[in-house]
């Protein structure tokens, strides 16, 4: 009989960052485990309940019984179980003794191939599970495959017994509609008992009359939000409503929402203040204090700037919330006034009397302390910006770059590192320096992560790119090089943010010319050039893939490696374009077999075509369509015309067609093969200058 099944765990305050995780690994593997063993049905549909004090799942449609399997089990091969008569032998029967059967059931067995010989199988009913022995296997394996970040150690009720799990687990809930499955985990056994809110609800223990019951109940009589997302979108209607009386908006945080979600049972958004003396600080430092130490929501006034109030999301609803309110208004204040005395205390230095600081600072073991690294990173910054040919630019660049890092020992920085750049930009502009300047200082950091702003001007751009550049180059001239999944210096990030600089700055720097420059800075090697050239085209790749660009075309357009990434997009399109045209398989085809011919050839093709030595008609009219169709798409090339110029190669289909279908490249007399190696040479180093179109042929 089918029935809809509740299973809950109860237990101590569990971690509320891995909530989420623990909520929906819980019920899902739970599912999974029991539709493993066919307790389920194809309707059958599960939903997660995760709270501060409890994991649980129903799940509909479970049976309690699972349906016989027949199954067809292999024996031994024909070989040793039957002899040259055809009659079982002694191993054969022994066998079957095992298994409780007798020599009348050798005439039920079949033989089936199995590898190169064939083996006897024999057709078995298998008992399908009841509900109690599943439930019990499929719990199990959901305790053990639990993502918990940090296993405590407990000790039962006996006094004896050490049982290991995220938090002590105080009861255990199993129904299959009304009737308690008797399974037992963690030294409890299953009951239809569970309690609701600590403080709120109505009784302190809650029976629950069956499956279907379990969240309405511990609404009403638990006052409990039991579902994690219910919950959310409770809490998120309670912000925008109390926020909207004040004609204010609360700060969006995704991360913020989850973690106070799993910090409450029954969430009751309240609004507190704080003395306006405190908007003097920065609002980024106040937000940051607010988020990180109270997990209050900062209210933002319509242009995005930080008001004296917040909210607050309690677990408790009293008739009088005045207590709650004051007691987290005098909680926040001191919070608030350290930042306010850092801010204070850190005006009264001067950034660039810090630097002497960063001396002091480690940086890495092999590479020195972050004053030495500070030094490579204005020099590289400085070369960085003469290419532009801007005396300005160099100027400002080496400014920034100079005081990219010393708000690093600053005390505000040194009690929230999240706030480094951020509280530099602040203090330049309190030592009136140019806002050029400043800027660059707080965004020589980003872009920080994938769809992250860039640096909002070209000061901030080349400090990003030195900085980023430095990082990349060092770590790999150290051999600090990613490997698998494992990047603790966030390589990976690095470099996609060099890229992203370059093209989307529409930067007309060389990527190889900015790795040679660094390189200068370490002494490093070619080798190390190569690696990074390869790791970071290979970030690349992955990158335009995501955005929607096919393998083979990012594999066309990379493989010639562009010196300018500014070009990638334009190639990119280009190429997608040149695909969807009726001439593109047949001249990537004739393309991929070009190559593969010269990559045959013993030493260097000459791009040179000698008209005398051109004899069959074909070879002919394929030089002649070259000389007219070369000049042209090189034309546009040069002046950027990327898609024109793929499009012009199409006029090459018909007699780059009627060329393999007629001439021998191959000849017997070297100079007229020669001469038709010349004529494909020119014909690949006209089709590639875009892209390698070969990597579109299938």
């Amino acid at each position: 009989m089918s029935q809809n099944l509740l299973v809950e765990l109860f237990v101590e305050e569990l971690p509320p960052k891995a909530l989420k995780k623990l909520g929906e690994a819980f019920s899902n593997t739970l599912f999974e485990s029991l539709n493993t063993q066919g307790l389920t049905s194809t309707n059958s549909a599960v939903t997660s309940f995760a709270t501060p004090r409890r994991l649980a799942a129903h799940i509909t449609s479970v049976t309690a019984q699972a349906a016989d399997k027949q199954l067809s089990q292999k024996l031994m091969p024909v070989s040793v179980g039957m002899d040259a008569n055809g009659n079982a032998t002694p191993a054969l029967i022994k066998r079957l003794q095992g298994m409780g059967l007798d020599e009348s059931a050798v005439s039920k067995l079949t033989k089936q191939p199995d590898g190169k010989n064939e083996a006897l199988f024999i057709e078995i009913t298998q008992t399908g599970v009841n509900l109690r022995d599943g439930l019990q296997k499929a719990i199990d394996e959901t305790l053990s495959k639990l993502p918990i970040p940090k296993v405590m150690t407990y000790q039962l009720a006996d006094g004896w017994t050490n049982v290991n799990f995220v938090r002590p687990v105080h009861g255990l809930v199993a129904l299959h509609g009304s009737e308690i499955v008797p399974i037992s985990v963690l030294g409890l056994n299953a009951s239809n008992t569970t309690q609701g809110h600590r403080f709120e609800a109505k009784q302190a223990s809650i029976t629950l009359k069956n499956a279907d019951t379990y969240a309405e109940q511990l609404k009403t009589e638990g006052a409990v939000i039991a579902s994690y997302d219910e919950r959310r979108a409770e809490i998120v209607r309670q912000l925008n409503a109390a926020a909207a009386k004040e004609n204010l908006k609360p700060i969006d945080d995704e991360a913020l929402l989850d973690e106070v979600n799993s910090l409450v049972e029954l969430p009751n958004v309240l609004l507190g203040q704080f003395e306006t003396e405190f908007l003097e600080v920065p609002q980024e430092c106040l937000i940051l204090t607010m988020k990180a130490n109270q997990k209050y929501f900062p209210l933002l006034d319509a242009n995005g700037k930080l008001t004296n109030k917040f909210l607050i999301v309690s677990n408790i609803k009293p008739a009088d919330a005045s207590a709650v309110i004051s007691g987290n208004e005098r909680v926040v204040r001191p919070r608030l006034a350290d930042a306010k005395f850092f801010f204070d205390q850190d005006r009264k230095k001067t950034l660039e009397s810090r630097i002497a600081g960063l001396d002091k600072v480690v940086y890495h073991n092999k590479l020195g302390s972050q004053g030495a690294r500070n030094q490579r990173v204005v020099k590289i910054a400085s070369e960085i910006a003469k290419l532009t040919g801007d005396a300005k630019l160099v100027e400002q660049a080496e400014l920034a770059a100079r005081l990219s890092k010393a708000d690093l020992v600053t005390d505000m920085v040194g009690e929230f590192p999240e706030l480094q750049g951020i509280m530099g930009r602040y203090y330049a502009q309190h030592e009136k320096l140019d806002d050029e300047v400043a800027y660059a200082i707080e965004d020589h950091y980003k872009p920080r992560f994938a769809g992250d702003t860039l640096p909002r001007n070209q000061t901030g751009i080349v400090v990003a790119l030195a900085d980023k550049l430095e990082t990349l180059v060092g770590l790999f001239s150290i051999g600090e090089k990613p490997t698998g999944d494992k990047d603790p210096f966030g390589l990976r990030r690095q470099a996609l943010g060099i890229i992203r600089m370059l093209i989307e700055s529409k930067s007309p720097l060389a990527f190889t010319q900015l790795i040679q420059l660094v390189l200068k800075q370490f002494n490093a090697d070619a080798s190390v050039a190569e690696a990074i050239q390869e790791f970071s085209f290979d970030r690349l790749s992955v990158n335009l893939r995501e955005q929607g660009a096919s393998p083979q075309e990012v594999d066309a357009v990379l493989s010639l490696q562009p010196d300018l990434l500014r070009e990638i997009p334009q190639r990119l399109s280009a190429v997608r374009t040149f695909a969807n045209l009726p001439e593109a398989p047949a001249l990537a085809a004739a393309n991929k077999r070009v190559g593969n011919i010269l990559k045959k050839v013993e030493g260097e093709v000459k791009t040179i075509v000698t008209a005398n030595l051109l004899q069959e008609p074909t070879e002919i009219a394929l030089n002649a369509a070259l000389g007219k169709v070369k000049p042209e798409a090189d034309k546009l090339f040069e002046a950027g015309e990327y898609t024109t110029s793929l499009k012009a190669l199409a006029a090459l289909k018909a007699p780059v067609d009627d060329f393999f279908d007629n001439v021998m490249v191959n000849a017997d007399d070297p100079a007229l093969k020669a001469n038709r190696l010349g004529l494909l040479a020119i014909l690949h180093q006209t089709m590639n200058r875009v892209a390698d179109l070969s990597k579109l042929a299938s």
